[in-house]
């Protein structure tokens, strides 16, 4: 398994718009084959920080994701509303408590 966090700096005013276009998507991209898990965070002291945390089966699960029509059209219209350039890591999951 494949954790991928994606950090996002956006515009003030471009944060509602985002949080829309999420939600709009959220279904399609969670449903993406090799996805597992889908979740988005806001920084509790940045309101235009937001955090997206997927599980992807592998990291061709992933890459074909970022290759797909749905992340160019998503991403596309995302980058839009940077304030920031976005920060992504993959990562592997050392300890849970569950």
């Amino acid at each position: 398994m494949l954790i991928r966090i994606v950090k996002m700096t956006f515009e003030p005013s471009e944060t509602e718009a985002f949080q829309e276009l999420f939600q709009r998507n959220k279904e399609k991209i969670r449903g993406f084959e090799g996805c597992e898990f889908l979740e988005l965070y806001n920084d509790k002291n940045n309101k235009n920080i937001f955090f997206t945390y997927s599980y992807w089966q592998d990291e061709e699960a992933l890459e074909n994701y970022r290759t797909s029509s749905l992340f160019k059209e998503v991403w596309s219209e995302t980058k839009q509303m940077f304030a920031g350039k976005p920060e992504a890591w993959s990562v592997d999951k050392v300890w849970s408590s569950a």
